[in-house]
């Protein structure tokens, strides 16, 4: 997972299922174009120039680059509105005045002295803190169980810094997601500015309720968390309410990067690296974003009927041109061979990406390993039940069992072995249990 990414994760993972049932669309002639099969196969051409650009532009390379002042409260101008701005910012708002946290139930309690009254806050704030933790546990087993059985392969400490990180995320999404959300658009700068003005806090230890605080330990516990990926996700949700359609692949990459790329530049430092310290994160920076990146490429590919529901298709229209699919097709459920070599197209992308983030994984610090390339091959799981489906996620969803993630386990700690000798009990481990063995390779 990027580090994980989880994630995640975010575009509303957490949505309450729908029931896609769509009515039968008479058969229609249309001549496709011819597209070669080894472009299908590989996804369409290698990333382009433009996400480097991109890259350089928000500054993702730089972002552990010690000779490079850190986009951190304390070094940046409030942020100002650019309606305009390709990069949307959202209007700053005034810190919160300073005070006493909730859990401080000492202040001012007579015949107490300061060191007492000390002593007692500090240990009400860790029973807070304790609780708090198990919340945001809880929180990740509710809504993401790929990623959250990804994390119970984590040291305890690790655990709890990557609960904290998805559930402000969740809760990230939930201000801009449910069915309400139209309603309350015109005070979405409002409602997001004053959560970033929260995250500020956070960065500088203060907190405003008790799942901040976790999210505040987690960033005293982990110095290297860098605020830049957490401001990136809010202009990401920005981007999931103003925006419907996506026209080509390099305007998706944006947002899949603001909602789902930065969880694994999130946790990355979290994870840990061989190589220590900031040269040993921004080393394996572009293998976490990569995984980011396949992972809500995968939720894309998952949810096109949950999604064409709400009237929203994130699939790049340049992607229906391709196959002279249009958005009426899509929208009738018009499951034909232009619509499946659509979604062949689409699910070797996402595993193009999920190739790269493979590469990065022996970067990771060894107790880091395992977690990360259990979720990176349970993840993948979801585009081999796509293809098990004939490709109809408009009636069908794709669904990988708990029993079925638990089998890839074994599978992903040989595939975190690198000595050749491991390589035939990795072999007859993925013939036995029937997992395929090319597509990460």
């Amino acid at each position: 997972m990027p580090a994980f990414s989880a994630p995640p994760p975010l575009r509303g993972p957490c949505r309450i299922p729908m029931r896609r049932v769509c009515a039968p669309h008479p058969p229609r002639m249309v001549m496709e174009r011819s597209f070669p099969p080894s472009e299908r196969r590989a996804g369409g051409s290698a990333p382009s120039d433009n996400l480097d650009a991109l890259h350089d532009r928000l500054g993702i390379d730089k972002l552990w680059d010690p000779s490079v002042p850190p986009r951190h409260p304390a070094h940046e101008e409030p942020p100002l509105a650019a309606a305009n701005s390709d990069d949307v910012q959202v209007v700053g708002a005034q810190p919160a005045a300073a005070g006493y946290m909730p859990w401080d139930t000492t202040t001012g309690a007579a015949g107490i002295s300061l060191l007492g009254r000390r002593m007692l806050f500090l240990r009400k704030r860790q029973q807070v803190l304790a609780k708090s933790y198990e919340e945001c546990r809880r929180i990740t087993a509710l809504f993401s169980k790929t990623f959250y059985l990804g994390t119970t392969l984590l040291s305890p400490e690790k655990q709890k810094a990557v609960w904290a990180v998805y559930t402000w995320c969740r809760r990230t999404d939930d201000l801009v997601d449910g069915p309400r959300v139209t309603q309350r658009s015109s005070e979405l700068l409002g409602i997001l500015a004053d959560w970033e003005t929260r995250l500020d806090g956070i960065f500088e230890g203060r907190a405003r309720d008790a799942l901040d605080l976790a999210m505040a330990d987690a960033v005293s516990n982990f110095p290297n968390l860098t605020i830049s990926p957490f401001r990136d996700m809010i202009k990401g949700m920005i981007m999931d309410v103003e925006q419907a359609r996506f026209d080509t692949f390099d305007d998706l990459y944006l947002y899949c990067y603001r909602v789902a790329g930065t969880v694994g530049l999130m946790t990355l430092p979290i994870m840990g690296t061989v190589e220590h310290g900031q040269k040993g994160i921004a080393g394996a920076t572009k293998a976490a974003l990569a995984l980011g990146i396949g992972l809500q490429l995968t939720n894309i590919l998952r949810d096109v009927g949950e999604d064409r529901l709400r009237g929203r298709i994130y699939l790049p229209m340049e992607d229906l041109r391709r196959f002279n699919y249009t958005e009426e097709d899509l929208f009738n459920c018009v499951l034909d061979s232009r619509y499946k070599n659509l979604m062949k197209f689409e699910i070797a992308r996402a595993r193009r990406y999920f190739r790269q983030a493979q590469k990065g994984v022996h970067l990771l610090s060894e107790d880091s390993q395992l977690p990360v390339q259990a979720s990176l091959d349970m993840y993948s799981q979801i585009l081999d039940v796509l293809e098990e489906n004939d490709y109809d996620n408009f009636n069908r969803r794709a669904y990988v069992s708990k029993t079925r993630k638990l089998l890839t386990v074994p599978i992903s700690y040989l595939r975190t072995r690198r000595s050749e000798s491991w390589k035939p009990l990795r072999t007859a481990a993925e013939f036995l249990l029937n997992v395929k063995t090319d597509v990460l390779q």
